[in-house]
């Protein structure tokens, strides 16, 4: 694998950001961790919350098991990886486009600190360390996280063919909450995982579009498409409909996956519910579509919507 020494324009940035890895980091991995964004959280907290939604609703329909903790635990480390592995892919694709972009144009690839070649190998070591941790669940459970990659593959070729490439990322962000759900059940025989998943998939439309509006000049002048230029000044509007369609079909994943539980259980599921809602409102209410730092701050409070219904769900698990 090749690295070349930053540019000093590219030492400048990574300066500013002021990160653990430029802290800590060995000089020759660091290009390799901010590949994988492992200096930026918040995406892999909005990989693992679905697969949190899965789990707990997955047991407060049926019991909690001692089996739970591990699945809890391997969706941490595994969307750990596979965020770095699809951040990976996506930045050996798009690695002209990020050139263009002021935003990205610091990324690894698009700087030319590291070759593309060795962008697949450092991809394809997080695959396997994340395949092992997936072999250790029921094989329904390996065959759906075998399928996640059909959509992660696509993700990042969305932006050329479609205003609609939030929708992909969503498909692909929100697999967790299938898989987790199979890896407590060890089937999809139940309507409640897929209403979970459309909500996490119109929840990411939701958040990614804000966080899209950073970039939407930028990707006006090389024609890359994406739900901020669709919407445009409307976005408000469409941004409230996507907020109350993902509460609705959060809302039915519970009713249904809870209707013969007991009504504790029930308000504790629905109060997270009621939560979610709230806090995208609240995200709403405080969007400057032409603000990029506002855009990037509710961006990285997206952590805090999530949490809150995994966080009930859990509870609603236990009484």
């Amino acid at each position: 694998m090749t690295f070349k020494q930053p540019t000093p324009d590219i030492a400048v940035a990574d300066a500013v950001e002021d990160n653990w890895v430029d802290r800590y980091a060995p000089l020759w991995m660091r290009p390799y961790l901010r590949l994988s964004r492992m200096d930026r959280p918040i995406g892999t907290w909005l990989l693992f919350l679905p697969c949190l939604w899965g789990v707990t609703l997955a047991a407060a329909s049926d019991s909690p098991k001692p089996w739970d903790l591990w699945i809890v635990a391997g969706c941490v480390v595994g969307s750990f990886l596979m965020r770095g592995a699809g951040c990976t892919w996506n930045d050996i694709t798009d690695r002209d486009i990020d050139a263009q972009v002021a935003r990205t144009r610091s990324r690894p690839l698009a700087a030319r600190q590291i070759s593309p070649q060795a962008a697949l190998v450092w991809m394809a070591v997080q695959c396997f360390l994340a395949a092992l941790i997936l072999f250790t669940y029921n094989w329904q459970t390996v065959v759906l996280g075998i399928s996640a990659l059909i959509p992660v593959i696509i993700y990042p070729f969305a932006k050329r063919f479609t205003w609609w490439p939030q929708i992909f990322l969503g498909l692909a962000f929100n697999w967790g909450a299938l898989l987790a759900w199979v890896a407590h059940t060890g089937a999809l025989m139940s309507m409640a995982p897929v209403f979970l998943y459309l909500s996490g998939t119109i929840w990411t439309v939701f958040y990614d579009t804000i966080y899209a509006h950073q970039d939407k000049e930028d990707d006006a002048l090389i024609g890359v498409k994406s739900t901020a230029r669709l919407f445009g000044d409307k976005t408000g509007i469409w941004l409230q409909g996507a907020l109350i369609l993902s509460t609705v079909f959060m809302a039915l994943a519970v009713f249904i996956a809870l209707q013969d539980d007991g009504l504790i259980s029930q308000v504790c599921a629905f109060i997270g519910v009621l939560g979610f809602g709230l806090h995208m409102q609240s995200q709403l209410n405080r969007l400057n579509i032409d603000d990029p730092a506002v855009c990037l701050t509710l961006f990285r409070k997206s952590n805090i919507t999530g949490l809150i219904p995994g966080l009930f769900f859990a509870i609603a698990a236990l009484v």
